[in-house]
Protein backbone atom coordinates (compact mmCIF):
# COMPACT_ATOMS: atom_id res chain seq x y z
CA UNK A 1 0.00 0.00 0.00
CA UNK A 2 1.15 3.52 -0.80
CA UNK A 3 0.83 6.62 1.38
CA UNK A 4 -0.17 9.79 -0.46
CA UNK A 5 -0.83 13.01 1.51
CA UNK A 6 -1.53 11.03 4.68
CA UNK A 7 -4.11 8.77 3.02
CA UNK A 8 -3.51 5.07 2.64
CA UNK A 9 -4.19 3.79 -0.85
CA UNK A 10 -4.58 0.22 -1.96
CA UNK A 11 -2.35 -1.10 -4.75
CA UNK A 12 -5.05 -0.27 -7.32
CA UNK A 13 -4.94 3.43 -6.32
CA UNK A 14 -8.27 3.46 -4.48
CA UNK A 15 -8.39 4.83 -0.95
CA UNK A 16 -9.43 2.47 1.79
CA UNK A 17 -13.10 2.82 2.74
CA UNK A 18 -12.21 3.48 6.38
CA UNK A 19 -9.94 6.36 5.40
CA UNK A 20 -12.68 7.87 3.21
CA UNK A 21 -15.22 7.66 6.05
CA UNK A 22 -12.72 9.23 8.46
CA UNK A 23 -11.93 12.02 6.02
CA UNK A 24 -15.62 12.64 5.34
CA UNK A 25 -16.32 12.81 9.06
CA UNK A 26 -13.51 15.33 9.60
CA UNK A 27 -14.59 17.47 6.65
CA UNK A 28 -18.25 17.52 7.76
CA UNK A 29 -17.14 18.49 11.26
CA UNK A 30 -14.98 21.34 9.94
CA UNK A 31 -17.77 22.47 7.61
CA UNK A 32 -20.31 22.57 10.44
CA UNK A 33 -17.92 24.52 12.70
CA UNK A 34 -17.19 27.02 9.92
CA UNK A 35 -20.89 27.47 9.16
CA UNK A 36 -21.64 28.06 12.85
CA UNK A 37 -18.84 30.65 13.04
CA UNK A 38 -20.21 32.37 9.94
CA UNK A 39 -23.72 32.40 11.40
CA UNK A 40 -22.41 33.83 14.67
CA UNK A 41 -20.53 36.63 12.89
CA UNK A 42 -23.55 37.41 10.73
CA UNK A 43 -25.94 37.48 13.70
CA UNK A 44 -23.55 39.70 15.69
CA UNK A 45 -23.41 42.17 12.81
CA UNK A 46 -27.18 42.11 12.37
CA UNK A 47 -27.67 42.49 16.13
CA UNK A 48 -25.52 45.63 16.16
CA UNK A 49 -27.46 47.05 13.21
CA UNK A 50 -30.75 46.24 14.93
CA UNK A 51 -29.54 47.94 18.13
CA UNK A 52 -28.62 51.12 16.28
CA UNK A 53 -31.93 51.04 14.42
CA UNK A 54 -33.89 50.56 17.64
CA UNK A 55 -32.01 53.47 19.24
CA UNK A 56 -32.82 55.72 16.32
CA UNK A 57 -36.47 54.69 16.39
CA UNK A 58 -36.64 55.37 20.12
CA UNK A 59 -35.07 58.80 19.67
CA UNK A 60 -37.44 59.67 16.85
CA UNK A 61 -40.37 58.57 19.03
CA UNK A 62 -39.23 60.92 21.78
CA UNK A 63 -38.96 63.84 19.35
CA UNK A 64 -42.40 62.96 17.92
CA UNK A 65 -43.81 62.96 21.46
CA UNK A 66 -42.51 66.50 21.96
CA UNK A 67 -44.12 67.52 18.66
CA UNK A 68 -47.46 66.03 19.70
CA UNK A 69 -47.20 67.95 22.98
CA UNK A 70 -46.75 71.17 21.04
CA UNK A 71 -49.75 70.40 18.84
CA UNK A 72 -51.87 69.66 21.91
CA UNK A 73 -50.81 72.96 23.46
CA UNK A 74 -51.70 74.68 20.19
CA UNK A 75 -55.17 73.09 20.23
CA UNK A 76 -55.73 74.23 23.81
CA UNK A 77 -54.60 77.77 23.02
CA UNK A 78 -56.85 77.87 19.94
CA UNK A 79 -59.90 76.78 21.95
CA UNK A 80 -59.21 79.41 24.66
CA UNK A 81 -60.43 82.01 22.19
CA UNK A 82 -63.93 80.52 22.62
CA UNK A 83 -63.94 79.12 26.20
CA UNK A 84 -61.91 79.54 29.38
CA UNK A 85 -58.39 78.09 29.38
CA UNK A 86 -59.17 75.43 31.99
CA UNK A 87 -62.20 74.29 29.96
CA UNK A 88 -60.13 74.14 26.76
CA UNK A 89 -57.54 71.95 28.49
CA UNK A 90 -60.31 69.74 29.91
CA UNK A 91 -61.88 69.27 26.46
CA UNK A 92 -58.59 68.40 24.76
CA UNK A 93 -57.54 66.12 27.65
CA UNK A 94 -60.87 64.24 27.58
CA UNK A 95 -60.64 63.79 23.81
CA UNK A 96 -57.10 62.39 24.13
CA UNK A 97 -58.16 59.99 26.89
CA UNK A 98 -61.06 58.78 24.72
CA UNK A 99 -58.68 58.09 21.81
CA UNK A 100 -56.27 56.29 24.19
CA UNK A 101 -59.09 54.12 25.57
CA UNK A 102 -60.23 53.10 22.09
CA UNK A 103 -56.67 52.28 21.05
CA UNK A 104 -56.15 50.24 24.25
CA UNK A 105 -59.30 48.21 23.64
CA UNK A 106 -58.32 47.48 20.05
CA UNK A 107 -54.77 46.55 21.16
CA UNK A 108 -56.09 44.25 23.89
CA UNK A 109 -58.26 42.44 21.35
CA UNK A 110 -55.33 41.97 18.99
CA UNK A 111 -53.11 40.64 21.79
CA UNK A 112 -55.72 38.10 22.81
CA UNK A 113 -55.87 36.83 19.24
CA UNK A 114 -52.06 36.44 19.18
CA UNK A 115 -51.74 34.39 22.38
CA UNK A 116 -50.36 31.94 23.20
CA UNK A 117 -47.21 32.90 21.25
CA UNK A 118 -46.65 29.44 19.79
CA UNK A 119 -45.99 28.83 16.08
CA UNK A 120 -49.02 26.54 15.79
CA UNK A 121 -48.63 25.75 12.09
CA UNK A 122 -44.95 24.84 12.53
CA UNK A 123 -45.74 22.65 15.55
CA UNK A 124 -48.49 20.87 13.61
CA UNK A 125 -46.12 20.38 10.67
CA UNK A 126 -43.43 18.86 12.91
CA UNK A 127 -45.98 16.55 14.54
CA UNK A 128 -47.12 15.42 11.09
CA UNK A 129 -43.51 14.79 10.04
CA UNK A 130 -42.81 12.77 13.20
CA UNK A 131 -45.93 10.66 12.65
CA UNK A 132 -44.91 10.06 9.03
CA UNK A 133 -41.43 8.96 10.09
CA UNK A 134 -42.88 6.61 12.73
CA UNK A 135 -45.28 5.19 10.13
CA UNK A 136 -42.46 4.50 7.66
CA UNK A 137 -40.26 3.00 10.40
CA UNK A 138 -43.00 0.46 11.20
CA UNK A 139 -43.15 -0.76 7.61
Amino acid sequence: MEHTAGVTQSPGGDRAAGELVKQLSEQVSVLIRDELKLAQVEMTRKGKQAGVGAGLLGGSGLVALCGVGCLIACAIIAITGVVAAWLAALIVGAALLAVAAIAALIGKGRLQKATPPVPEQAVDSVKTDVEEIKERARR
